[in-house]
């Protein structure tokens, strides 16, 4: 079997950027998800708009499109992109939140990380906003679900 490349390393093993000049511009997008687990207090709390720092959603959702806007300065080899548009949304379940990211473009190279980003941010907000109620919360699953655009094509995550 052959060893992986990784293309964030030169040939002497050392961390480099990419160089992704050559490439063409395509219409780029990905799909993160992670979950929030919670006690159904919690939950039933963010549901009704009952959590005393204010709307927890709408701030989650603010700071996963930060997030996702912000990539590159958190990531130390991404490429800063121009990020065309960030939707990020809440599933409520009795225990849990789901958070999803969508990110697109139309760059030389994918939206993975930003979408995988800004999932993450949202769900710490979430924690951070009900932590007072709820430190046992648990932020787990974060996961590409999708990608599609680029050379290697679309991925989508089997279940």
């Amino acid at each position: 079997m052959d060893e992986p490349t990784f293309s964030h390393l030169d040939p002497q093993g050392r961390a480099r950027m990419v160089d992704v000049t050559p490439k063409e511009p395509t219409h780029r997008r990905a799909v993160a998800r992670c979950r929030v687990t919670m006690t159904p207090e919690t939950s039933a709390a963010i549901a009704s708009g009952a959590v005393a720092k204010g709307d927890v959603l709408a701030v989650a959702r603010v700071a996963g499109i930060q997030a996702a806007k912000r990539t590159s300065e958190m990531i130390p080899l991404c490429h800063p992109l121009m990020i065309g548009s960030v939707a990020v949304s809440f599933d409520i379940g009795v225990d849990h939140i789901v958070v999803e990211a969508v990110v697109e473009t139309i760059e030389r190279t994918g939206v993975e990380m930003e979408a995988l980003h800004a999932c993450s941010v949202a769900a710490l907000t979430i924690y951070d906003m009900c932590k007072s109620a709820d430190r046992a919360m648990l932020i787990e699953d974060l996961t590409l679900w999708e990608k599609t655009g680029g050379r290697s094509g679309t991925y989508r995550r089997q279940v």
